[in-house]
């Protein structure tokens, strides 16, 4: 794996520690910056270096080896929530060190919004860890957890199948991601702030679940000349493009809740007040704004100048990621090599192609 964003290791190591210089380590959610660290930078600065609340440093520096799957946790999280939004007007922009906004987070403010993005963001983020975490143990990277030994043995001999290989085992995942990401929450009801806490908390729970929803069981034929006489089965986890685009589906349909804590979570319409609120579903609080103009507070940087779609009536349509301004359309050209041929002996000879491209940007 590349070094990715920092050519010495030196000056990555220098990168980190102005991260850590900019954002107090008790901020909550900058553990997600580490999915932005250049390879083998997080090991490099340990536990105790990094820019992590006070229970996760004590839980990394009781488990050091999964850092490398804490990073990639963080990685994946950042990676599908910007493949998700990348035609929106809310694409999950990440901020660079030193914006105002960064201060709350790779996401900027948009953290602690209570809005739906922020609803994605934190299940999204919770997923990774989960599958991340997952990951290693299958792999065997880690002695405390390695396949689903629940599934060994059993199947069924009258339908041709029996349990094999090696299952994802996803609890300890979900249970090392609940104890990294999730703080208490006793004794919180009533107090100002605290129905944003556990919501967010709730969001964390609904990305391990989605983890858990999407587990599927794959087979492998065996018998005499490629017959399927007996199949071994294991469980896996579904791709994280697919568990993102579940939390997407999700993101659509989030339900917005009040922001007055009771004794537990409702929803904000009292019509809807008695329809139970699912451990899957994405709650928020407040609504969206409409991410249209830049707000460099908020680290929302607005549409302008972004591309979009002429003929899409979708998101990415100019209609509807210019927010109704208008967009401008330049042509662009593009110089590329082809036909290529080899040539005995010894070279490739290409002709040289131009082509012309209508590009729109929002105004």
């Amino acid at each position: 794996m590349g070094r990715g964003g920092c050519g010495l290791p030196r000056l990555c190591v220098r990168w980190a520690a102005l991260l850590l210089a900019l954002w107090p380590c008790c901020a909550h959610g900058n553990w997600m910056w580490l999915g932005i660290a250049s390879f083998g930078v997080p090991e490099k600065l340990g536990c105790a270096g990094l820019p992590l609340g006070g229970r996760q440093k004590e839980l990394c520096k009781r488990k050091p080896h999964l850092l490398p799957s804490i990073r990639e946790g963080a990685r994946l999280g950042i990676q599908e929530c910007r493949s998700q939004f990348r035609h929106e007007r809310w694409n999950c922009l990440l901020l660079p060190p030193g914006s105002p906004a960064a201060a709350f987070s790779v996401f900027g403010a948009e953290l602690s919004s209570g809005t739906k993005e922020s609803a994605f963001i934190y299940a999204v983020m919770a997923a990774g860890l989960v599958h991340s975490v997952t990951r290693s143990c299958s792999a065997g990277n880690m002695t405390e957890c390695s396949c689903d030994t629940n599934l060994q043995n059993g199947g069924s001999a009258t339908e041709g199948w029996h349990w094999g290989g090696c299952s994802d085992d996803i609890h300890y995942g979900m249970w090392f991601s609940r104890k990294f990401l999730d703080g208490p929450v006793k004794n919180i009801t009533g107090k100002e702030g605290n129905g944003l806490i556990t919501m967010n908390q709730h969001n964390n729970e609904a990305g391990r679940q989605a983890v858990a929803k999407l587990l599927s069981v794959d087979c492998r034929c065996h018998g005499v000349s490629g017959s399927c006489a007996v199949k071994t089965c294991w469980k896996t986890m579904s791709s994280f493009e697919k568990i993102g685009q579940y939390l997407k589906d999700k993101y659509e349909n989030s339900i917005q809740i009040s922001d007055k804590l009771k004794k537990k979570l409702r929803r904000k319409e009292k019509t809807q007040q008695k329809i139970p609120i699912r451990k899957e579903d994405l709650l928020y609080i407040n609504k969206s704004p409409n991410y249209c103009v830049e707000d460099p507070r908020l680290g929302i940087p607005g549409t302008q100048g972004r591309e979009c779609n002429r003929t899409s009536e979708g998101p990415d349509g100019c209609n509807l990621l210019c927010c109704g301004r208008g967009y401008n359309t330049h042509v662009v050209r593009h110089v590329e090599r082809c036909e290529c041929k080899f040539v005995w002996c010894c070279y490739v000879r290409c002709r040289r192609c131009e082509s012309m491209t209508d590009v729109h940007t929002c105004k």
